[in-house]
């Protein structure tokens, strides 16, 4: 650890973060940096981080992605099958005009 952020910092250094952070001197830059812990955040330490349970941006755009493909089929279902029925009940009208009517009585002229 002290190769990446230098030497652990000593007596009222050590001091320098807040919040159970981990104080290393950098020597190259001749200043103090803080490792925070999995609770907090900023260049001290000092800002409390929330759990947070957001879901992963690519996650949720494929359920958004199924959620739309799902409506588009139900949408395409829905204009088929009206069609569908459309036709068909063309086809029995069709049907019912050209069969002779035999209930019906012929005037005698």
């Amino acid at each position: 650890m002290s190769v990446d952020h230098g030497e652990l910092c000593n007596g009222q250094e050590a001091t320098y973060c807040m919040n159970g952070g981990t104080c290393y001197k950098i020597l190259s830059m001749n200043t103090l940096s803080c490792v925070c812990n999995e609770n907090h955040k900023g260049s001290r330490c000092e800002q409390f981080q929330l759990f947070s349970s957001k879901r992963n941006v690519t996650e949720a755009g494929i359920i958004a992605a199924v959620i739309i493909v799902a409506l588009l089929i139900l949408v395409v279902l829905a204009v088929a099958i009206y069609y569908i029925r459309r036709v068909l009940k063309a086809k029995q009208q069709r049907q019912q005009n050209n069969q002779p009517q035999y209930w019906r009585v012929k005037a005698r002229v």
